[in-house]
């Protein structure tokens, strides 16, 4: 019997590879475009949302978390590392962020101050002969200087440079850390003036020193700088440059970072580049009163008395010498400090938070009396050290 054929079944033809691979590709494009699509909007989304929160202004604050320790109530405090140095007359001891003491370093300063760098910090006693150096891990080492210690500023490596008193003839001092003498410079008074302040640069090559000198009843400033590399060598006290400014006062000088200088006198700031040289570049006349002056690596940072009306206002500029932000606030601060993008003022209890693009993020009362506030770990939370006890907060409506 003869089979008839199905109308409906049709030979296959041999696949198109080609056509098989532009599919496939075609599937794998869709499919990253769609990948790609939905995480360009989980960021959106993740960074609107932070935006909104650290653009947002808060005015009380919620505890967290709180780490008591019985303790002086002579100590201070100072962000140093992951971690945060308590010094007092006693000694000096490194705590983490719960207030664990993570090693203690006994001494005996009657006037306590500090110097804080990236690796290493001094602590050194102001109208005293003691200087102690110290990094992460502990004690680095100790010096003992011949005269009273006026200024001191300590370099990454722990080379420590001072100034010290000695009535019409200080003497500028550079030590390692373990206290040898590294560079010694006699002041004269008479034709060089008198040094107000003094910054090292972290690599410890530079020295920066601010100078004032009256003549015939008129102010006169000097800046000066030192390089004890090859620079220097071959001038004489190792002076690499010096500038004069007639009726000023320049009583801060410091370093933003390896080729930055900044000198702040009572009316302007002094940007100076280089290393080996440095040199002025620009001076910013401010025509305010000053009440603080701050710093960061990028940052440039004032309080000034506000002209146009009671208060103050917070101002920045960047390292170039150009304004920033400007942001009025009323209240008054003994502590006035810049960490990152913040400006942290504060004065007892009361707190006034404002970040670099001038958003008031928090005025209130942080529930403590507060001796150092610091931003840490997570939105919205600052550890706020007071007397006997660290406190973890975060900021509320």
């Amino acid at each position: 019997m003869k089979q008839k054929k199905n109308p409906n079944l049709k030979v296959a033809e041999p696949a198109n590879l080609e056509k098989l691979k532009k599919a496939a590709r075609k599937r794998k494009r869709d499919a990253m475009k769609k990948w790609g699509i939905i995480a360009v909007l989980a960021v959106m989304i993740i960074g609107g949302t932070y935006l909104l929160i650290k653009n947002q202004s808060y005015t009380t604050v919620r505890e967290a978390a709180t780490y008591a320790d019985e303790t002086s109530d002579t100590n201070r405090y100072a962000q140093f590392a992951d971690g945060i140095v308590r010094y007092s007359r006693d000694g000096v001891v490194y705590l983490n962020r719960k207030n664990e003491e993570q090693w203690i370093s006994p001494c005996q300063m009657q006037n306590p101050v500090i110097d804080v760098n990236e690796e290493t910090f001094a602590v050194a006693d102001n109208g005293g002969n003691s200087i102690l150096v110290f990094t992460e891990e502990g004690l680095k080492g100790e010096i003992e200087t011949t005269l009273p210690i006026e200024k001191m500023s300590v370099s990454n490596q722990g080379i420590v440079s001072v100034i010290l008193k000695n009535e019409n003839a200080p003497m500028i001092v550079s030590y390692d850390a373990t206290g040898n003498v590294l560079v010694e410079h006699q002041v004269t008074v008479s034709s060089t003036g008198y040094p107000l302040a003094l910054d090292i640069s972290r690599d410890g090559m530079t020295l920066a020193v601010s100078y004032l000198s009256t003549k015939n009843g008129a102010l006169k400033s000097k800046v000066a700088f030192y390089n004890f590399g090859e620079a220097g060598k071959s001038k004489t006290d190792n002076e690499v440059g010096m500038e004069e400014y007639d009726g000023k006062i320049i009583p801060e000088i410091y370093f933003m970072d390896d080729s930055t200088s900044v000198a702040v006198s009572d009316s302007s700031f002094i940007i100076y580049e280089g290393t080996d040289a440095p040199k002025k570049q620009k001076e910013v006349e401010l025509n305010q009163e000053i009440k603080s002056v701050f710093h960061t690596d990028e940052y440039i940072g004032f309080t000034l008395l506000n002209k146009k009306k009671s208060g103050y206002e917070a101002r920045l500029y960047n390292k170039s010498g150009k304004q920033i932000m400007d942001k009025a606030f009323s209240g008054e601060y003994s502590n006035i400090k810049m960490i990152k993008d913040e400006i942290i003022m504060f004065s007892g209890s009361k707190c006034c938070i404002i970040t670099k693009n001038g958003v008031q993020r928090f005025k209130g009362d942080l529930k403590a009396e507060a001796l150092e506030v610091i931003p840490t770990f997570g939105v919205n939370r600052y550890l706020v050290m007071s007397a006997n006890e660290l406190r973890v907060v975060y900021l509320t409506k």
